[in-house]
């Protein structure tokens, strides 16, 4: 059970890695036309990952 938590919480982590690294690649031209901001960047990944 505790294997599977920390299991769970790295892979949450590198979700929410991927997503900001991914997000920080786009210009704010980009990010507009998704109808985001680059303060908003830290907040959707971290929605993103404990989804």
């Amino acid at each position: 059970m505790f294997v599977t938590m920390i299991a769970a919480k790295i892979r949450a982590y590198l979700r929410y890695r991927e997503t900001v690294r991914e997000l920080s690649r786009l210009t704010d031209r980009e990010l507009d036309d998704l109808g985001l901001s680059r303060s908003e960047i830290t907040f959707i990944a971290r929605s993103h990952a404990s989804a």
